[in-house]
């Protein structure tokens, strides 16, 4: 079987300059992780069908709203928040989580990180640079950096969403 696409996944531009590239990349890992989850009922969206690894498309989300929150705002902005699922005592919080977790709750949280990302982002140049006193790394990152490893990001993070779909319902598509 495979799954259709979700109507807000747009193949980027293949000419548009490098801002307008990625965010298009960008939107399009996006959207790709929300279209693997999409039509599954929440107890699916808890499954960790690839023992031994504790991966779950809901925890996929959950983490991927953490790492919005950490390079956009965190990194580049110098925010201090506190984290989302994660804690000192379970740093693998987003993948950790109870019978009682939902899709519409880890939805809700990653699009609404996505939204601050791009709020941070908007009208900043690709070449801004963090404030490593601002963050535990105490490294310099470019805009264009976070950029291209939050891409790098989500692309590996959807190959095992891929991975998941297809051992959870059978359905398979790019």
């Amino acid at each position: 079987m495979t799954i259709s696409a979700v109507s807000d996944r747009n193949e980027p531009s293949t000419t548009a300059n490098e801002r307008e590239m990625l965010d298009g990349w960008l939107d399009y890992h996006r959207s790709t992780l929300a279209w693997k989850c999409e039509g599954l009922r929440d107890e699916q969206l808890r499954l960790t069908p690839l023992a031994p690894s504790e991966l779950s498309l809901l925890g996929l989300v959950r983490h991927m709203a953490e790492v919005e929150r950490y390079w956009f705002r965190e990194i580049m902005l110098g925010a201090d928040l506190p984290e989302l699922f994660c804690s000192e005592e379970d740093p693998d919080g987003d993948f950790h989580f109870t019978g009682e977790a939902t899709w519409a709750e880890a939805e809700q949280v990653w699009r609404a990180e996505i939204e601050q990302a791009r709020k941070a982002t908007a009208g900043r140049p690709l070449d801004l640079l963090s404030d490593p006193s601002s963050h535990h790394r105490g490294e310099v990152f470019s805009l264009r950096w976070v950029y291209t490893h939050m891409i790098e990001e989500y692309a590996r993070h959807n190959g095992h969403a891929d991975l998941l779909r297809e051992r959870i319902d059978g359905s398979t598509g790019d």
